[in-house]
């Protein structure tokens, strides 16, 4: 059967999975913990398989962090579940209520987007978050990650799709999608797919993009800075841009370009060289800044994301350089400013045109759990719809209920009726 007949059976079943209670889709959350907690060696066993093969092919030590699930990782993951547990429905909230004539009301309701097609990186505690959310917020989840994590990913969906269904749940509300001819496929979907979130770089996003009707919400690169001001505590600045750096190097919120004021940069930068150097983290930069210290040399095309323990730096005059800096090379993910001028970090804060602005502290917060969403779907660099780590709300539209008693257009065409708005 093809994905595209599996899809077909998940469409229908949407609406059900959208009429679903809170304490039934709560009770499919807690079966899926349970049985996360119980099955935990057969799926550390998987990712073995999985590790073992990509240290085989010589795969970098910053994917093989993502790659490896832990027993920290499966605890973080319940931990993310019980969270998720914990909040309130985000489905059929009333945002606003109105009387259009009398016997004539008006409602906003919040619901799912439907069916939402997910692929992402080779992470499997992804696969755990992305379809708990998708289950809280009453959406049907198409599920492809990396061909990395096949093994774990199999036996991750294995045991979450055993809960669901158990738990009464529609049991074509879920899919695995396994092979790279399916992207494709699920590419072809327009009409039964109601959402695509492809997570990678800018190449695949855009291929995805390019290749579809359906539509499409994602983030690229994660090209995050840190502007390093003359104002800034520089013991401060260090211990930031280190968590920055090198808490979760291969995250797509992990800093990648350091800016610094030239007014502070002969005494700062062979501090932030040597602290940065002790925990393995190499430093690229200008020709300005290998005057100071002796870094690799670079030009503005080299702004990159590294995902691994490198990191480039260039100097700026002041906040509105490293301001225009940011927005032109940026990729409007999060980008943070070390200050103790709460001017200048309110310009920054202003002007900086990302998804998160950050003020004296790591751009590693840029999360869906440590926003307290309970996890995230992705983090979305776009402005429409959904915005930053996209958690419970961004997986959310809305419909319009009306209520009347026999009312027609036509009475209020022709001056018979008329409308009085009058919120409820």
């Amino acid at each position: 059967m093809s994905i595209k007949e599996d899809v077909k059976k998940m469409k229908a079943a949407a609406p059900y999975l959208a009429a679903s209670t809170i304490d039934e889709r709560n009770n499919a959350l807690r079966l899926i913990a349970d049985a996360l907690r119980s099955n935990a060696d057969d799926i550390f066993a998987a990712n073995k398989l999985d590790t073992d093969k990509a240290e085989a092919d010589g795969i970098s030590q910053a994917v093989m962090k993502r790659l490896k699930f832990t027993e920290g990782k499966l605890n973080d993951c319940i931990k993310g579940i019980e969270q998720l547990i914990s909040l309130n429905d985000p489905l059929g909230r009333i945002t606003l209520a109105r009387e259009l004539d009398e016997g004539l009301s008006l409602y906003r309701t919040t619901c799912p987007i439907g069916v939402i097609g997910v692929i992402f990186e080779a992470r499997p505690d992804a696969l755990v978050q992305i379809s708990t959310l998708c289950i809280k917020s009453g959406n049907c989840a198409i599920l492809k990650g990396g061909k990395e994590t096949a093994n774990t990913n199999r036996a991750l969906f294995d045991i979450i799709h055993k809960a669901v269904t158990e738990s009464g749940l529609p049991t074509d509300s879920m899919l695995l999608a396994q092979t790279h001819s399916e992207i494709d496929e699920l590419l072809g979907c327009h009409g039964y797919v109601d959402l695509l979130i492809p997570r990678g770089s800018n190449a695949f996003v855009r291929y995805i993009m390019d290749h579809t009707n359906i539509p499409v919400m994602g983030h690229a690169d994660g090209i995050c800075h840190i502007y390093v001001d003359k104002d800034a505590d520089t013991d401060k600045a260090i211990r930031i841009i280190t968590d920055a750096k090198i808490q979760y190097t291969a995250a797509c919120n992990a800093v990648e370009t350091l800016l610094v004021n030239r007014s502070i940069a002969g005494a700062f930068l062979p501090k932030l060289q040597k602290a940065l150097q002790e925990k393995g983290v190499k430093l690229r930069g200008t020709g300005e800044v290998n005057d100071i210290i002796r870094v690799e040399k670079i030009d503005e095309s080299d702004f990159i994301e590294y995902l691994d323990l490198t990191a480039s730096v260039k100097l700026v005059d002041d906040v509105n350089e490293a301001i225009d800096h940011i927005n032109r090379f940026g990729s409007h993910h999060t980008d943070s400013i070390v200050t103790e001028n709460k001017k200048t970090a309110e310009a920054f804060m202003q002007l900086v045109d990302s998804a998160g602005v950050y003020h004296n502290c790591s751009t590693r917060f840029s999360d869906g759990f440590r926003y307290g969403f309970g996890a995230e779907v992705g983090i979305s660099t776009g402005k429409i719809h959904a915005r930053g780590p996209v958690g419970l709300e961004g997986l959310v539209t809305y419909k319009y209920k009306l209520y009347g008693d026999g009312h027609i257009v036509d009475d209020y065409a022709t001056g018979k009726k008329q409308f009085h708005f009058r919120d409820l």
